[in-house]
């Protein structure tokens, strides 16, 4: 199981005097053996859905490996171990992603966000924004630039090293592209893409020469990532006084590995002529087949939930357009009346209740931040009047009473 259980929620409710609202308590709504029976049901069935659609996205990319390598003509069988290992890391990525996208606040902004993008009068300005987001949150890394300039250096190389070297490596490795000398002309390479001819360049040509080393370029730009990555690591006192190795150093480590490695094999090819290549070629192998099976269980899952990251951004664009929550205590708007809903409707799929019944406020939600600290110093107060004695105090603003009671 990739994902850890989750613990038994209990419905809330206010223990509050007077319709109590200033600070709702958890209590249970079922039986222990219900509350674990129901759990267990549910967990079962995400578990279920989860792994049919682990089989089914593994079993169309089998298919697209089949029919783009023409039934396996253009299959290197010595790249059949970094096939297994890609066909099980994207089960696992897929089942892990399911689990993921099964929690009630994933699945609520997952839904909205595809809801809002795609409605017809938002349609041509979330195409523009979503285009500048590719380029500014994706392409440039803006977010983590923000955060600083080495970790923004550290991680802008690392991903563009990983794009590049994904953009070359599994389409070879899965037989879709492949290069074939032209008829009569020894000294020009034609790139057969899916079994149909595409680009003829000279060998010996520039374009022939960057197309050839693409992944030595890739290799470099992670190892200089790495190196930035490491240095932050090792001098950063934040980041240091955090870290943990699984999570932080071993993707690094890993990285550095199939980079190293890769680039021996073309030291060894090139300037060696082939010394100690089958001893390096393996060692390669094994680092890479690795890394891929340990992609969907580390830290490397961010890479497939990252892009989630863009609908959110649309829910905030049009949340803010959008009809605005009043306070119900002291009548300012604090933030968009969809988000509220929403927002109770996820607490409602958890298992928390925070309704208050009787009350004009109808729910805890409704009421802003700033008022929230305020019910709370004046629950104290009451407490503390319950105990020397005087009047309770009381909180009445545009209409909305909340009896914070006193004990």
């Amino acid at each position: 199981m990739l994902m850890r259980r989750p613990r038994r929620r209990r419905n809330c409710r206010s223990d509050h005097p007077g319709n109590g609202g200033g600070r709702p308590i958890a209590l249970p709504e079922d039986s222990t053996e219900d509350a674990v029976s129901t759990e267990d049901v549910a967990g079962m069935k995400a578990r279920i859905q989860a792994s049919l659609w682990a089989v089914a996205v593994t079993g169309m990319l089998a298919v697209l490996i089949l029919l783009g390598s023409r039934r396996l003509a253009h299959f290197d069988a010595a790249l059949v171990g970094y096939t297994f290992a890609t066909l099980f890391a994207t089960a696992g990525i897929c089942y892990r992603y399911s689990m993921w996208l099964q929690r009630p606040p994933t699945r609520r902004y997952w839904i909205r966000g595809w809801q809002l993008f795609l409605q017809p009068r938002y349609i041509g300005r979330n195409m523009l924004q979503l285009f500048r987001r590719l380029g500014v949150m994706f392409a440039l890394n803006a977010f983590i630039w923000r955060r600083g300039t080495l970790r923004g250096a550290a991680h802008w190389l690392i991903m563009w090293g990983c794009v590049i070297a994904a953009a070359i490596t599994f389409p070879l490795t899965f037989g879709w592209i492949h290069f074939e000398t032209e008829p009569g002309d020894l000294e020009r390479y034609r790139a057969i893409l899916f079994g149909f001819p595409t680009l003829a360049f000279p060998i010996r040509s520039w374009i022939g020469f960057l197309i050839f080393h693409g992944l030595v370029w890739a290799s470099l730009l992670v190892i200089a990532g790495v190196m930035l990555a490491m240095k932050r690591r090792m001098t950063d006192h934040g980041a240091a006084a955090l870290q943990q190795f699984g999570e932080d150093y071993l993707p690094l480590i890993a990285l550095f590995a199939v980079s190293v490695t890769g680039l021996m094999l073309t030291a060894s090819y090139t300037w060696m002529r082939g010394y100690a290549y089958d001893f390096i070629a393996i060692l390669h192998a094994i680092t890479v087949i690795l890394t891929l099976l340990w992609l969907p269980f580390g830290k490397f899952f961010h890479i497939f939930q990252r892009p989630a990251q863009l609908g959110v951004s649309f829910y905030k664009d049009i949340s803010a357009r959008s009809e605005q929550a009043a306070c119900r205590r002291c009548g300012e708007h604090f933030a968009s009346r969809m988000q509220i809903e929403d927002l109770i409707q996820v607490e409602r799929e958890l298992g928390y209740r925070y309704e208050l019944a009787g009350s004009p406020v109808e729910h805890y939600q409704w009421v802003c931040p700033r008022c929230r600290r305020a019910l709370l110093a004046v629950a104290h107060a009451n407490l503390w009047t319950g105990i020397r004695g005087g009047e309770p105090l009381q909180t009445i603003r545009s209409g909305a009473s909340i009896n914070c009671g006193s004990s």
